[in-house]
């Protein structure tokens, strides 16, 4: 029973949230599983522990990431403005809307660490998809990585 629950395919959204490989969607991509230890909340493992997909693709493969992260701040502003809009309401004749701007913000603030983490994640998985033989099948080295370069940026 528990060998058929391991060959099942996790999901893709858990695993993202999880911030998890997304080659085998088990192995973890951050040395520390806490994004609140600032000092080192993005130190990223060189490979999978699990499948041994590199995480770095390419020289500054992850500058993309901030699109992702972006667009995960307008998400969460949207839904806390409809969530804000639907519960106390908005109004122009009182500083309802001011008290959304200071709740969005520090929200926003306290979510960043996670949110970096999961561009990261979200960022890695539109290049590198789910293999079902991730087993049997080694991950592909990237080729573009210089070694005598990397971090120094």
């Amino acid at each position: 029973m528990s060998a058929s629950l391991n060959n099942k395919k996790p999901s893709l959204l858990v695993s993202m949230a999880k911030t998890q490989c997304p080659r085998c969607r088990r192995g973890k991509m951050f040395t520390d599983p806490n994004p609140y230890h600032l000092k080192h909340f993005m130190k990223m493992n060189n490979t999978c522990g699990v499948c041994g997909q590199h995480f770095d693709l390419e020289v500054g493969f992850y500058y993309g990431t901030g699109y992702v992260s972006y667009g995960l701040a307008i998400a969460i502003s949207v839904a806390t403005l409809l969530l804000w809009a639907f519960t106390i309401g908005i109004s122009v004749h009182d500083s309802r809307v001011l008290y959304w701007l200071i709740f969005n913000g520090l929200l926003l603030v306290a979510l960043q660490p996670y949110l970096m983490r999961l561009a990261r994640t979200m960022w890695l998985s539109f290049f590198v998809g789910y293999d079902p033989q991730w087993r049997e099948k080694p991950a592909e080295v990237p080729e573009r990585i210089n070694d005598s370069i990397k971090n120094n940026w």
